[in-house]
C-alpha cells in the first residue's frame, strides 16, 4: 500500500508533464476511426533523391501498422482510404560555418504532397504543416560520412512526417 501512495505523485508528474508539453497520449485501438483498412501507394519521386520515394513511403506503411486499428492492403479498390501522392524537391542549405567559412551544418527541407481519399471520391484533409519539415545534419570531411549523416536526417524526416501525417489523418476522421 505504501509503494502504491509513492507512484500517485509520480504518475501525477508524468501526467502534468506531458499535458503542458503539448504531446498526447495515443491510444492505439482507436486507429482511423472508420477507417480499417488503408492502402499506400508508392509516392512519386519529384527530388533529385534516388530512393527517397520508397523511403517515405514505407515511412508511412510503418506509422499505419505501428499505431494499429488499421490494416494495410495492397490493393486500392480494397481500402477504405488511399493514401498517394509526391515527394516535392528537397532543398540542402549550408546552417552554420566555421570561423573560416567551411559549413559545419547543413539543413535539409523534405515537403510532401499527399492525398488521402476515400472509396466514394472523397477527399481527407491533411493539415499542410504536416508536409513539411527540416533537419539539421554535421559535415564531415569524410564523404561517405557525410552521405550517411545525410541519409539518416532524410530518414528521420520521413518518420516524423509520416507520424504528422498519420496524426492529421486521426485528427480528421475521429472528428477531433
Amino acid at each position: 500500500m505504501q509503494r502504491c501512495a509513492r507512484l500517485v505523485p509520480i504518475v501525477a508528474i508524468v501526467a502534468g508533464s506531458l499535458a503542458c508539453s503539448g504531446y498526447r497520449v495515443v491510444r492505439a485501438s482507436e486507429g482511423l476511426g472508420p477507417v480499417k483498412r488503408v492502402a499506400v501507394q508508392t509516392l512519386v519521386n519529384d527530388s533529385y533523391e534516388p530512393g527517397l520515394d520508397v523511403m517515405v513511403t514505407e515511412a508511412l506503411r510503418r506509422e499505419m501498422q505501428k499505431r494499429g486499428g488499421v490494416e494495410l492492403v495492397s490493393d486500392p479498390a480494397a481500402a477504405d482510404l488511399v493514401l498517394s501522392g509526391a515527394v516535392l524537391k528537397v532543398q540542402t542549405n549550408a546552417r552554420s560555418f566555421s570561423s573560416i567559412a567551411f559549413a559545419l551544418e547543413y539543413q535539409v527541407d523534405m515537403s510532401l504532397s499527399l492525398q488521402a481519399r476515400k472509396p466514394d471520391g472523397t477527399l481527407v484533409a491533411i493539415d499542410p504543416a504536416a508536409l513539411r519539415d527540416w533537419e539539421l545534419y554535421l559535415t564531415s570531411s569524410d564523404v561517405e560520412a557525410e552521405r550517411r549523416n545525410r541519409d539518416e536526417a532524410l530518414r528521420r524526416l520521413a518518420s516524423v512526417l509520416a507520424e504528422r501525417v498519420h496524426d492529421s489523418l486521426a485528427d480528421r476522421l475521429l472528428g477531433r
